[in-house]
């Protein structure tokens, strides 16, 4: 038996990798199997060099749980260690810069302390996290070797002994600690190995599963195979994931098949994928989905999963890949993303930077392929994917440039158009006075039905802009597009959203009338909510309308999608013009009515006035429809 001390000469190592070296006591499994599978892999890539003689036999991994004894076993049958080796992999390789490492983590925060993990091999070290003892059994490939035995109770002193073991591999035994019991439970185990090495490239075992398998040459009195249950290995992962093969070789059943792999809650099948497969200026590989985006759709992130090497790293990408893509579903490796570090520092490091950017570019590349491959696809499947393209384009002015070609408007009949085919197809109609052309849109088809018709009568044309990222896009649109205005319909009358020229309609009414009647106006209205306005249009409009600023109700919009406030403005009450149309009979014949039936009338239009603009609710309104119910008699 040998004893010796691991080279810790500051303090006692074990309590700051309890304390600082993950902030998830779990991804101790991970590191573990991960250990387990790079041994396997080593043992192949030496036996495919002729190093290692005779066949290799079965490589599964296996994980086991005691609950009685209380220990957790990952066993592989990999390239084993030597005496020697274990010396040095276990206790010096991994304590190298041992000293160094303890300094750096005095007065660390989590976040920082989990930054400098990786530069040192402690992943081993991560069981000291959940147990008291480890017991590591192992055996190399190199001919002629003796087992060992390397036992350890979380202080800086370990012994070496000779071992038992027959085959070849390492064995780790963890000897849960009392805090870290609930790791005993198999189902948490299951919940670990699925989460964290599901798609790992060697078979992992874990417990067994029963199956119905055909009895052969017997069948039932109706002819059909007898069947028997037989309990085979559990193996939990996929060696062989959709995403390591090549593009050109994937079908889309397969792509379908792997999205319920991945989400086998979900119930919707995506539009299509984008499949990563890039080996300079990195290595990248991966398969990203575009959701099916309901109307009314809630913003779901986590769920692109992050892996290095297909071993699971995160699926917290937020910050890792541009914003708008946490939109997508789907899965990214590779092996030059580290993998034992925080996001803080993923979020800072170089490579993930320029992943980050390549994928952007491809996603762009996708989508401008399949609208010009198959525009009219491309436009039926315009809903569904509206909102991820207008969340890159608001959010990433690289993605901007590239959307533009493929950005659809669509109008109140159905129609779509590029953003240039758009300022086309309305440069001769809407341009205002001062030559900047104004693109009339409706965010309500329904509640705005009156102003798209008394618009499309003066031969404008509106489009529709009725999604939740609307209000901001619209913004962004303005910003980019030069001597370009939107103006809701309804936030004016028809006359005014696009002014052409400097004069405006004669009044039928004189000052006197109009003062008058303005005073029996603003003795009806509710004055918190309306301001009433005057102004000489067409007999054949509206005798009264309500409109609403752009600019204030565009701020509500933005606000209420943003979350909040916006331009430090706070909240701001719903406010509406109810403008009064000076032309129009019924208004110009007000002036000779009796105050009480004036009244009446001036109540009468601005109940109908509230109705076209779903204003009139509740009480409100069933004393209109009995009113109206009255005059029917």
């Amino acid at each position: 038996m040998h004893k010796g001390t691991i080279d810790v000469r500051t303090e006692n190592i074990f309590p700051i990798i309890k304390k600082f070296l993950y902030s998830d006591h779990e991804i101790f499994l991970r590191e573990l199997v991960s250990n387990a599978v790079d041994a396997t892999q080593k043992l192949k890539t030496l036996s495919s060099a002729g190093e290692v003689k005779g066949e290799l036999g079965d490589l599964t991994i296996q994980v086991e749980v005691n609950k009685k004894k209380k220990t957790i076993t990952i066993r592989d049958r990999g390239i084993g260690m030597t005496r020697e080796e274990v010396e040095k992999y276990i206790n010096q390789i991994a304590f190298s810069s041992a000293e160094e490492f303890v300094e750096q983590f005095k007065n660390k925060s989590q976040a920082e302390a989990n930054a400098i993990i990786g530069h040192f091999g402690l992943g081993f070290y991560s069981s000291f996290m959940v147990a008291e003892k480890v017991e590591l059994f192992t055996l190399s490939y190199r001919e002629g070797a003796e087992p060992v035995k390397w036992e350890c109770d979380g202080s800086p002193e370990y012994t070496i002994t000779d071992a038992k073991k027959k085959e070849r591999g390492t064995e780790v035994v963890l000897h849960i600690d009392k805090e870290n019991e609930d790791f005993l439970e198999e189902y948490k185990i299951r919940e670990l190995l699925n989460k964290y090495c599901k798609f790992l490239p060697v078979p992992i075992q874990f417990g067994t599963k029963k199956e119905e398998e055909p009895i052969e040459g017997e069948t039932d009195k109706d002819g059909n195979p007898k069947t028997r249950t037989v309990e085979k290995p559990d193996i939990i992962n996929n060696t062989h994931p959709l995403w390591k093969k090549s593009p050109s070789e994937a079908t889309e059943e397969e792509y379908k098949k792997f999205y319920n792999e991945l989400y086998p809650l979900s119930f919707d099948e995506p539009l299509f994928n984008i499949h990563l497969n890039v080996d300079y200026p990195f290595n990248l590989t991966g398969i990203l989905y575009f959701p099916r985006v309901k109307h009314n759709y809630e913003l779901q992130r986590n769920k692109i999963q992050l892996y290095s090497n297909q071993v699971f790293v995160t699926d917290s990408v937020e910050g890792i890949v541009p914003d708008f893509l946490t939109l997508l579903h789907g899965v990214i490796d590779s092996p030059d993303i580290p993998l034992n570090v925080s996001r803080s520092f993923l979020q800072s490091d170089q490579n993930v930077k320029k992943i980050s950017g390549h994928i952007t570019k491809k996603v762009a590349d996708k989508l401008e392929e399949l609208f010009k491959k198959d525009r009219e696809a491309f436009e039926q499947k315009w809903n569904d994917i509206r909102l991820f393209i207008q969340y890159g384009m608001i959010s990433e002015p690289k993605f901007y440039e590239r959307a533009e070609k493929f950005l659809l408007l669509k109008n109140v009949d159905g129609k779509h158009f590029t953003i240039e085919e758009y300022k086309n197809h309305i440069e001769g109609q809407q341009k205002d006075k001062d030559k900047t052309l104004i693109i009339l849109y409706a965010s309500n088809t329904d509640d705005q039905y009156s102003y798209i018709e008394a618009a499309r009568e003066r031969g404008y044309d509106v489009l529709v802009m009725d999604g939740i990222l609307d209000a901001h896009f619209i913004n962004t649109l303005e910003q980019k597009m030069s001597n370009t205005r939107f103006v809701r319909v309804d936030s004016n009358t028809v006359d005014k959203l696009i002014e052409k020229k400097e004069d405006s309609l004669p009044s039928k009414l004189n000052e006197e009338q109009k003062q008058e009647l303005k005073t029996a106006f603003e003795t009806v209205v509710d004055k918190t909510r309306f301001e009433v306005v005057f102004e000489p249009m067409s007999e054949s409009d509206a005798p009264v309308v309500i409109t609403q600023n752009e600019f204030m109700r565009r701020y509500k919009d933005m606000s209420a999608v943003g979350g909040g406030p916006m331009m430090g403005l706070g909240d701001l009450p719903e406010h509406y013009n109810l403008v009064v149309n000076e032309n129009h009979p019924l208004v110009a014949g007000l002036s000779a009515k009796e105050e009480a039936e004036r009244n009446r009338q001036i109540n009468y239009l601005y109940d109908l006035a509230r109705l076209s603009k779903n204003l009139l609710r509740g009480k409100e309104l069933n004393a209109f429809i009995k009113a109206s119910m009255d005059n029917l008699g």
